[in-house]
């Protein structure tokens, strides 16, 4: 049951979206970047 209840809440977190551009992020494991690849790509450091 406790499993259940985890799979649950993963699969009910909202979609992350770039603040840059509006686009959906997809996001890889431990990922805690807020802007897409493409944003990311035109930042200059």
């Amino acid at each position: 049951m406790q499993m259940k209840k985890s799979i649950e809440f993963f699969n009910n977190i909202p979609a992350k979206h770039c603040p840059e551009c509006g686009d959906h992020i997809i996001e890889h494991a431990e990922s805690f970047l807020m802007e897409c690849d493409r944003c990311l790509s035109r930042r200059e450091d």
